[in-house]
C-alpha cells in the first residue's frame, strides 16, 4: 500500500486545507474551550474520579457565581465537548470522548509536512 508521508504522519491541519464545514465546526470547539474557566471544567470533568462530575463538585473550585458557572457548562454542553444526566437535583457531566478527540486529532501529531509527492511505502 502506498500513501503519502502527509497522510500517515501529520496532523490534519497540516496535511491537506480544512473544508469550510470543518473549518466551522474545528472553530466552534476551539471557541468553547478557549475560556480559561472552560477549560479547567472541561479538564476537571474528564480527570474526575468515573469519569464524570457533578455540578456539585465543580463550583467550589472557582470563585464565580453558580449562574456563571451554569453559562459555561452550557458552552461545552453546546458545543459537544460535554454531556450532563440530572440526578435528583443535581447535573452529572461527562465528557464526549469523539468531540474532545476532533480537538486532539486537530494538531497531534504535528510533524514538519512532507514536500509534495513524497511517498511512502508501507
Amino acid at each position: 500500500m502506498t500513501v503519502t508521508a502527509n497522510a500517515r504522519c501529520c496532523a490534519p491541519i497540516t496535511r491537506e486545507p480544512l473544508s469550510e464545514n470543518d473549518a466551522t465546526e474545528l472553530a466552534s470547539l476551539l471557541k468553547a474551550v478557549a475560556d480559561p474557566v472552560r477549560l479547567r471544567l472541561l479538564s476537571m470533568i474528564g480527570s474526575h474520579a468515573g469519569g464524570e462530575a457533578c455540578v456539585c463538585d465543580l463550583t467550589d473550585a472557582f470563585d464565580l457565581t453558580a449562574p456563571t458557572i451554569s453559562h459555561h457548562l452550557k458552552v461545552l454542553r453546546t458545543a459537544g465537548l460535554i454531556d450532563g444526566e440530572r440526578r435528583g437535583t443535581w447535573v452529572y457531566y461527562r465528557i464526549v470522548p469523539g468531540t474532545v478527540a476532533k480537538l486532539g486529532a486537530l494538531f497531534s501529531p504535528l510533524a514538519e509536512p512532507a514536500t509534495a509527492g513524497q511517498l511512502v511505502t508501507a
